[in-house]
């Protein structure tokens, strides 16, 4: 599906590769409204690195993105596993040695020229939150690209000029729909953020009324002692 921001009124949701949250609205989504999930637009959001930065500020651009605390860091983690306990989804969590996400990102939007970027998205997932993988390792997206049948050079992505200023325009395109979180949502000027909106999103794509139920396992029973 096309990123380009003349696009901007179809629906759409701003997924990050990083985010559990975005996971957890991606399963929710492909297993429950796949038919939601394939006529939406899908656009990545990340963290810039510093080259994606100055690119970004020569476009007027600064990203409502701030340096998370640890705090919140461990609430994520706890958070995370309980949601997935909720769901009885096993999940490894990763460790993120040297963070960059350009790599991942831009190698989506390298397989998503190739008519491969839902599958992409769906194996990096499955490497980052079931097998703990680093997707910033240029090896773990050589290995996705080769069980795609891509050339493992898709890897490399993060050295090519023009898929780094179409990934900056999809950072811009997060700007000018105010996107401060993933996974977010919108849908004409609707927007809806956070993993639990993603039935509001769905009834509004669809034309339904949102019967107020959350996408959250909040009536889920807490994980055992010591499994949190």
């Amino acid at each position: 599906m096309s990123t380009v921001r003349g696009r901007k009124r179809h629906p759409r949701w701003y997924f990050s590769l990083r985010s559990p949250y975005s996971w957890f609205a991606y399963r929710d989504l492909s297993e429950k409204y796949p038919d939601v999930l394939d006529s939406i637009e899908w656009i990545p959001y990340w963290e810039p690195d510093e080259e994606s930065t100055r690119l970004l500020a020569a476009a007027g651009v600064t990203l409502p993105v701030m340096p998370m605390h640890r705090t919140k860091n461990f609430y994520i983690l706890r958070d995370a596993r309980r949601w997935a306990h909720a769901r009885g989804w096993q999940v490894t969590w990763p460790v993120d040695r040297a963070p960059h996400w350009e790599v991942s990102h831009l190698a989506y939007l390298a397989a998503e020229e190739q008519g491969l970027g839902r599958r992409f998205v769906d194996l990096a997932y499955r490497a980052r939150w079931a097998q703990g993988l680093d997707l910033a390792e240029r090896g773990t997206i050589a290995g996705i690209a080769l069980e795609l049948g891509l050339d493992p050079s898709v890897a490399d992505s993060v050295d090519d000029p023009d898929l780094r200023i179409k990934g900056v325009e999809c950072l811009i395109a997060a700007y000018h729909d105010d996107a401060f979180g993933v996974p977010f949502f919108v849908h004409g000027r609707e927007p809806f953020w956070g993993a639990e909106r993603v039935g509001a999103f769905v009834a509004a794509v669809r034309g339904e009324t949102w019967d107020g139920l959350s996408d959250a396992p909040f009536d889920a029973l807490p994980s055992p002692a010591g499994q949190e």
